[in-house]
């Protein structure tokens, strides 16, 4: 019965499971079921990347066709076994001063959310307690711009940053476009490293205004890839590297090769997003892409 609910054991914390048949993709047939074991097969390279790192859910309760919510603090009925961390939330639109973020450094948790319809999970670009550690832009194409356009300004961004000893790499965002993630030093503020990616994509920009603007205005935008350097902000998450996105079909942020981004901007490849089984198919091929990024990185030019 899709109502059942039952226990199991995950590493020796109970939970509760339920609703498997409930479909959270109905235009793919893809079911809770299929979002748990996803989470649950992609969890060894994924929990590394939101260990220690406050998430934010969102959460489709009624699959990604209904109602959906961001959820920063801990939900009601959260077992005792969560980690959780009390942190401030200065702007917050509900005026908290802080709030109880849910960590997810073990595959219980992982499989917890999944079960509660967090099917996005976002992360900051730092540790708890720590500077950032990650650079991240997001390339955003304004239509008719799409991810080959996307493709093509991230392989400018690549060269760029690599002449201040910056290594990227590049993963699909899941919807549309994509993001450049680099490892830092962890030495440096968040208003630091945000100027830092702004005085790059400002630079970019000025070289090819044609296809690239710096700026959030979106009546600039159409036909251009904009590169969001804002993501830096200390108020700021990105979607973690294997989440799943709300879109019709079950696709995730993928991580790929540079080889691949540069066949998709020469028109060497048709440009894509991949589905949850294709991205497991490609974890089991290629091992995780980004684990460079659990490494530090160097420091940016002052």
């Amino acid at each position: 019965m899709p109502g059942d609910r039952f226990g199991v054991s995950i590493e020796g914390r109970d939970l509760e499971l339920s609703n498997l048949d409930k479909l959270m993709y109905p235009a793919a047939g893809f079911t809770k079921g299929e979002v748990i074991d996803y989470y649950t097969r992609i969890a060894p390279v994924m929990i590394p990347h939101l260990a220690d790192r406050a998430v934010t859910r969102i959460r489709y309760p009624n699959g990604v066709d209904g109602v959906h919510f961001f959820e920063k603090n801990k939900p009601g009925g959260t077992p005792d076994w969560v980690r959780l961390e009390t942190l401030p939330v200065p702007g917050s639109t509900k005026s908290r001063e802080t709030i109880d973020f849910v960590v997810v450094d073990e595959l219980a948790t992982l499989v917890w959310l999944a079960n509660l319809a967090a099917l996005e999970l976002h992360t900051p670009q730092w540790r708890i307690g720590a500077d950032p550690d990650l650079l991240v832009v997001d390339l955003d194409p304004g239509a008719p711009a799409g991810l080959r356009e996307c493709s093509a300004v991230a392989m400018l961004m690549r060269d760029r940053l690599e002449e201040d000893g910056v290594s990227a790499y590049p993963k699909t965002s899941g919807k549309k476009g994509m993001q450049l993630c680099c490892p830092i030093s962890g030495t440096q503020n968040a208003e630091l490293v945000s100027a830092y990616a702004k005085s790059v994509a400002e630079e970019l920009a000025a070289m090819v205004p044609g296809s690239i603007t710096a700026k959030m205005a979106k009546a600039i935008r159409p036909g251009k890839v904009f590169i969001d350097w804002s993501q830096n902000n200390a108020a700021k998450t990105t979607v973690t590297p294997y989440s799943l996105r709300a879109q019709s079909e079950p696709t995730a942020s993928t991580p790929l090769t540079w080889d691949e981004v540069e066949a998709v901007a020469t028109s060497a490849a048709e440009p894509r997003h991949y589905r949850a089984a294709e991205v497991l198919e490609r974890v089991d091929k290629h091992g995780d892409l980004m684990g460079d990024l659990l490494r530090p990185g160097p420091a940016l030019p002052a």
